[in-house]
Parts: structure tokens; sequence; C-alpha cells
């Protein structure tokens, strides 16, 4: 979807462990990890295929297979490294009224929930026209 857009759009992601699933706060530590080291993206699509596999032992089983530094990924994991962040985007969250994931703001419309590419691209294209109109 961004690649469609290059230069005209910008993906901001932010972590919203959901507070009722097993392994999500580690999982969120994972991916700040991974993302720290250059792989969220990999890491990401990893949880998300490999779910609900997200114990301790199989994220370093992930680390591992993405080619990170599995020592420096084992130390933020366990000593929760990525806490600062995540925090910092739970508020966000808190103060957004957000409940679900995934979530989504395009020019400050909110999208909840899973939609597929066209839904996407026929608002981002419809907020392009607008700065377009400006």
């Amino acid at each position: 979807m961004v690649k469609d857009f290059e230069g005209k759009i910008k993906l901001v992601i932010k972590f919203f462990p959901y507070r009722y699933r097993d392994y999500a706060r580690i999982a969120a530590e994972a991916a700040v990890e991974a993302w720290k080291q250059g792989k969220f993206v990999e890491m990401h699509e990893l949880l998300i295929s490999k779910s609900p596999a997200l114990d301790r032992d199989s994220l370093i089983k992930y680390a591992s297979e993405l080619n990170l530094d599995v020592e420096r990924f084992i130390k933020a994991i366990d000593n929760q490294e990525g806490a600062a962040v995540i925090e910092r985007d739970l508020a966000l969250v808190n103060a957004l009224d957000l409940y679900v994931t995934p979530a989504f703001y395009i020019n400050g419309i909110k999208v909840l929930g899973v939609r597929d590419y066209e839904y996407f691209r026929e608002i981002i294209i419809r907020e392009l026209n607008n700065v377009e109109k400006k």
C-alpha cells in the first residue's frame, strides 16, 4: 500500500499489546527490539503468521530466523527494554480511546479493524485529492 503512494503518504506504527491476549506484551517487546535491529516488518509478519505461538522460546527462534543479534534480543525482551516505547504508545491509545486492533488514522479518519486494499486506497486517493485542491 505505502509503495503505491511513495512520497505521498507516511505509515506510522504504534505498539498496542492487547492486555487480554497471552504473550501480547512480550511479543510487543520482541517487535520493538526487532525494530531497533532493523527487522520490524519481518518480525511483525512472523508474529502474525505464527500466532498464537508467541511464547519466549518461540520469539527467540523467530529472532534467530531473522538473523537478529539473538543475545541482544534475549536481553532486551527479558529486561523489557522496549517498555518506554510501548508505554508511550499505550498512552496514545488511551487518549484516542482505541479498543481494537488494527486501528488506522488517515488524515484524522479513524478506520477500525481489518479492511481490504481497495477500502484504504479509496480513502487515501480522496484525501490526496483534497490536499491537492487546497
